[in-house]
């Protein structure tokens, strides 16, 4: 009967995960194999590492003070990638923590209006968010209007690295804050009060209790900001004026131009480092959460 019991329960937890398991196999698997398929082959199908070799190879010429030189052009767009990317998701992870650790410890109404003020912007279409930002950044728009009425005068922020930084940060800050906030929420409160009964003060705790357990939520919330902040392009272009090519916009103007093989190259090879990436970061968490 034990037995019996037994299997009937991994059935039912075999027939309950088959619609998930279906999902990702449509929409995850698939398309990922059709990028691998598309990256290695050429326009007639033929299998090749070209696609591949010209991410890494390919260069172009810029003017340096005046002397033309040589950058391998692919993997420069990615440094700027990644570069605004990772200050992205620090700025995003040095608002979000204290503010998911704050509103994990007000209370339950209080944390439902909090999560919902956070919220409300994702209700809004990301074209519509991104063309507001543009609104309150341009030279003449809201942020130097209010600048100018106590006397900073215009600051010209449209059309640098800045505002694309800034369109990021509001666009994914959310996705920051909420997994660290769910953590956090389900943190069980006694072991903070064991920790100070225990002679710690609020620095201590926050470094041998909660960061600690909090570190899974933190390190989804990077990987939930840092990959699309890599990806994006439609950020780049509006608030960057189109100054800023980046790795989103490398792809898309490969596929704009019917280069869906070295498109799909480009997504494949961004797809592995950010895998490879997230594992590493997955290490390191096991490793903090193991010495904790």
């Amino acid at each position: 009967m034990k037995n019996a019991s037994k299997a009937r329960g991994s059935l039912v937890q075999r027939l309950t995960l088959a619609p998930y398991s279906l999902w990702a196999l449509l929409f995850i698997l698939v398309p990922l194999i059709f990028v691998a398929y598309y990256a290695f082959t050429d326009s007639d199908f033929n299998f090749t590492f070209d696609n591949i070799s010209r991410f890494f190879t390919a260069t172009s010429s810029i003017n340096d003070g005046g002397m033309e030189k040589e950058v391998h052009t692919y993997l420069l767009i990615f440094a700027r990638s990644l570069k605004l990317a990772v200050i992205s998701t620090f700025i995003c992870l040095l608002m979000g923590y204290p503010a998911a650790y704050i509103i994990s410890r007000a209370s339950p109404r209080t944390q439902k209006i909090m999560i919902t003020l956070i919220m409300i912007p994702m209700w809004m279409n990301f074209l519509i968010r991104t063309y507001a930002w543009m609104t309150i950044l341009q030279d003449t728009g809201i942020l130097n209007s209010l600048l100018g009425l106590i006397g900073l005068g215009p600051v010209h922020i449209i059309g640098t690295e800045a505002a694309v930084v800034i369109g990021m940060v509001y666009d994914y800050f959310p996705y920051m804050i909420l997994p660290i906030y769910s953590v956090m929420a389900k943190m069980d409160a006694k072991l903070i009060e064991a920790a100070r009964d225990l002679g710690c003060n609020s620095a201590g705790v926050l470094r041998r209790v909660v960061w600690p357990l909090s570190l899974p939520g933190v390190i989804s919330g990077i990987t939930m900001v840092l990959i699309p902040s890599i990806s994006t392009f439609y950020i780049s272009q509006k608030l960057g004026n189109g100054k800023f090519y980046l790795i989103g916009d490398a792809i898309e103007g490969q596929y704009v131009a019917n280069n869906l093989h070295f498109a799909a190259a480009i997504a494949f090879i961004l797809m592995v480092i950010l895998l490879f990436g997230m594992a590493l970061m997955q290490r390191y968490a096991g490793k903090k959460a193991v010495a904790a």
